[in-house]
């Protein structure tokens, strides 16, 4: 009986020894099964939001419009007015770090369980501002974990279903966690992906600023006689100096701190 127990012992020391080696070596591996579950499911969401058609009223909204450009950011409002916490959004991807994940709506705990969670507060790409995402960097396939590799001129992709947004990378820095100023709208469209830091604490949160240098329209943008699939360019300077220190909030967002994204 005793040998039986101390084998069971034994055992459950040398799972916990090896579930803590992976999670150091690369991330906790129960939770990334969960939210290897929860990608394929927001997979087969996102594919039939890029599938609905607009509706006759949308298609008489969007023929009224004079450009593409309008019609994303009607599209962006859309679907950011709609959007409920979980839901898919659209896919981020990051070639530097091999990130490739759908994105939900929502920065709350169960949303990014799922993936990475765009700030609800924050426009959607294609509407003016700064975009914001968060994401996990020990668990839950920990998708921003090498965000701190990411160097100024990486890419970042969102793909969204009425558009495809590139963003090139500015630089990265590492904020307190109530550092809401990261959010404050800089006169051009950018995008900040944010995750806790250090590796295993949330004592602070890194931060990638990228700028948006290019809009592919897609989708319903499309649905209109006429439309034309051309890129677009920002209607603004892409091109800044990093900001030696984060200024005063004066628009910021309602929240008292950054999301917790960790551990």
């Amino acid at each position: 009986m005793l040998r039986g127990l101390s084998s069971v012992l034994i055992v459950t020391g040398v799972l916990l020894v090896a579930d803590g080696a992976v999670t150091l070596a690369w991330q906790e591996p129960l939770s990334a099964i969960y939210a290897s579950i929860q990608q394929d499911q927001l997979n087969g969401q996102l594919h039939q939001l890029e599938r609905t058609a607009p509706t006759p009223a949308e298609l008489r909204a969007l023929a009224a419009m004079r450009g593409a450009r309008e019609r994303i950011r009607f599209l962006a409002r859309e679907l950011w007015a709609r959007a409920h916490p979980g839901q898919a959004l659209g896919r981020i991807k990051i070639p530097k770090i091999n990130a490739n994940y759908v994105v939900v709506q929502g920065t709350d705990e169960t949303s990014l369980h799922k993936g990475p969670g765009h700030y609800p507060a924050t426009p959607l790409p294609g509407m003016p501002g700064t975009v914001a995402i968060a994401g996990h960097r020990t668990t839950y396939l920990a998708p921003f974990r090498r965000i701190n590799e990411l160097k100024p001129g990486n890419n970042i992709t969102l793909e969204m279903p009425y558009g495809i947004f590139t963003y090139r990378v500015q630089y990265v820095r590492v904020v307190l966690p109530t550092d809401l100023a990261i959010l404050r709208p800089q006169g051009y469209d950018r995008l900040v992906l944010s995750a806790c830091h250090p590796l295993y604490s949330a004592s602070h949160r890194i931060i990638a600023f990228a700028a948006l240098v290019r809009i592919q329209p897609q989708g319903a943008v499309l649905a209109v006689p006429g439309a034309s699939a051309t890129p677009l360019r920002p209607l603004a300077a892409t091109t800044v100096t990093p900001l030696q220190s984060l200024p005063p909030v004066t628009n910021a967002p309602p929240l008292r701190s950054l999301p917790n994204s960790g551990p």
